[in-house]
């Protein structure tokens, strides 16, 4: 099984400040200094609940709620977490509300390669080779690549060197002009569902990583996928990725699955992008290939 790395290119001029902002705590360091009621702000609009629909949902005093959000009532650990449940929060950001209500993480962060997660990297290692002959790759939160089988290479194979210098980032390396752009034949399309996917996390954290790589993202030829929607075939029912591989058209849908019960934030945070063949010559191009 193959590991593929990705590496750097440049970036753009911050276009991310285009990205329309709720008044929720901004990236980095006021992220950090926010208050658990702002966190909890910004993930009930995020999520499009007024209060009153948040505290339906959860079962608590309105009033309590906008006490909380505007720092006038100091919200218990249990129902920080009672709230970020109903708010499906991912546990990364359930463990910063935590801390900036005074309270200790309840979710591990361990590394991939410990030995508490051995059991996590060998079903990883077990869906990836069993998508054999069709590509698949896990990544991370910030799009690097963890994992990845050996079809994954009929997508690399024609990747400038220098951008198969870790750090592996896959969003990058799918449209860089020296990467996989030049041989995706509907780059407009497969680059609005990528940018939109980037964005859409985005405004979610408000993680700068993920900021920053927007930024890079945008400033790639390729259209203006910042705000063109993404149709598809008139005949599909996905997005799909067309890739030309010497003079064939090769066609691709793609999944993404994720642990259904994580504990642990590294694992909560895992991807596995599986790769299936969208017609039946680009299945049996991929089992000739093996």
């Amino acid at each position: 099984m193959a590991t593929h790395r990705f590496g750097t290119g440049t970036r753009s001029a911050n276009a991310r400040a285009s990205i329309q902002q709720d008044g929720s705590p901004q990236a980095g360091a006021e992220r950090e200094r926010a208050s658990v009621g702002q966190l909890l702000r910004h993930w009930r609009q995020f999520r499009r609940f007024s209060q009153l629909e948040l505290a339906l949902r959860a079962d608590v005093s309105a009033r309590h709620l906008s006490f909380v959000e505007t720092n006038r009532a100091a919200p218990s650990r249990e129902m920080i977490l009672h709230l970020a449940d109903h708010l499906d929060v991912p546990l990364r950001e359930q463990n910063q509300m935590l801390l900036a209500a005074g309270f200790a993480p309840v979710y591990s962060d361990l590394s991939l390669d410990s030995p508490e997660l051995a059991a996590v990297r060998s079903a990883l290692g077990q869906l990836l080779a069993a998508h054999e002959p069709y590509p698949a790759a896990v990544v991370d939160r910030h799009w690097n690549l963890v994992q990845a089988n050996r079809s994954i290479a009929l997508f690399t194979e024609s990747v400038d060197t220098t951008l198969l210098t870790p750090p592996a980032n896959v969003l990058r390396a799918s449209l860089h002009p020296r990467g996989m752009a030049p041989l995706i034949i509907n780059l407009d399309e497969w680059r609005a569902h990528l940018i939109g996917r980037l964005r859409r996390q985005f405004e979610a954290t408000r993680d700068p990583a993920l900021g920053d790589l927007y930024d890079e993202l945008l400033g790639y030829p390729g259209g203006n996928s910042k705000d063109m929607p993404v149709h598809g075939d008139a005949d599909g029912v996905v997005v799909p990725l067309r890739f030309r591989h010497d003079d064939q058209e090769l066609r691709f849908f793609s999944t993404v699955a994720t642990f259904g019960t994580p504990l642990d934030v590294t694992v909560a945070e895992i991807v596995i992008e599986s790769f299936f063949p969208a017609d039946d010559a680009t299945r049996a191009f991929l089992q000739a290939r093996g």
